[in-house]
């Protein structure tokens, strides 16, 4: 039994799996090797200028001629750029966040790349189909990073039923139990970052790959609700200051403030107590550092024995 959906067929993959376009570690290398394993790598352009992110697009393509994602956060001021640079390189595919990708389709579309934005809602789904993006990406509350309200379980059947195009599913998912149960939910691929995190092509810190590996259930936990802008991380005296913070109704711009530049410090620099540490929910599941090729070959295996056995139950 092959694990094949129609995302495989959209995006020219071998896999249902997309890596997360996480910023500061969804690298060239990190990527390259999703796209070598049959998933499709992303690389994250985060809030990086545009020669920083040509320079990941060419270290990729120099270590694999398989189709990849870029993705692009609207909201970042270099935002324009990263758009010309994708439409310059002929990028295959495009994921986008913090904003609507609708006046850049045309453009994309005349060059053959796939649009695909990530979404928290049915509303916004609704509306991004009705632009002629070609998927979404729908992400529960329980993904690492900026995040929504509703769960990946409840909000994932709730949007397949309401578009037409192909819906894949991000939150909660690191292994093939995951998969096979967004399966069932009708979406047709799965998004995966932190399980990426710990991964010997992820150029994270040591520190940060250990700190997911030595999580526990309740570690990653929400901060900056106050602001209108939540995000889940690991708790350490990063989010504690801040959940002090939000406790006294200080401002939003002080507590952005005390957040600005920390994701750099804990991904790359290692400040794992007083960095930011964006991880999921899933993070108390991860308990070793493997190869992206291993991770895939287990997702998809264990993807395909819990089908099967499912399956079974019926006969």
């Amino acid at each position: 039994m092959a694990l094949k959906t129609e995302i495989c067929d959209l995006l020219k993959i071998e896999k249902p799996i997309i890596q997360g376009g996480m910023a500061w570690v969804a690298t060239g290398e990190l990527a390259a090797a999703v796209s070598e394993a049959g998933g499709l790598g992303v690389i994250g352009a985060g809030n990086a200028p545009a020669e920083v992110i040509e320079n990941e697009i060419d270290k990729l393509r120099k270590i694999t001629d398989k189709p990849f994602g870029l993705n692009i956060m609207l909201l970042s001021p270099f935002a324009d750029d990263i758009i010309d640079l994708a439409l310059e390189k002929k990028v295959p595919v495009v994921t986008t966040g913090a904003g609507n990708p609708g006046k850049y389709i045309k453009k994309f579309k005349e060059i053959g790349t796939k649009v695909i934005p990530v979404v928290p809602s049915v509303a916004l789904a609704k509306r991004l189909e009705r632009t002629g993006v070609d998927a979404v990406i729908v992400e529960g509350t329980e993904a690492g990073g900026h995040i929504g309200e509703l769960t990946t379980m409840a909000l994932v059947p709730q949007l397949v039923d309401a578009v037409k195009i192909p819906v894949i599913a991000a939150g909660g998912i690191a292994d093939g139990r995951g998969l096979a149960a967004v399966l069932a939910l009708g979406a047709a691929g799965a998004q995966i970052g932190t399980r990426f995190v710990c991964s010997s092509e992820c150029i994270a810190a040591d520190a940060y790959k250990q700190a997911i590996i030595n999580s526990r259930d309740r570690d990653a936990v929400v901060t900056g609700r106050s602001t209108g802008h939540p995000v889940r991380n690991l708790k350490n005296k990063l989010t504690r200051k801040i959940k002090k913070l939000e406790a006294q109704k200080v401002s939003k711009a002080e507590i952005e403030q005390l957040g600005s530049g920390k994701l750099k410090a804990a991904a790359i620099d290692g400040d794992v107590e007083e960095g930011s540490v964006m991880a999921g929910q899933v993070s108390g599941m991860i308990s070793e550092i493997k190869s992206v090729e291993e991770i895939i070959r287990e997702i998809i295996l264990k993807a395909e024995k819990r089908i099967k056995e499912n399956h079974q139950l019926l006969v």
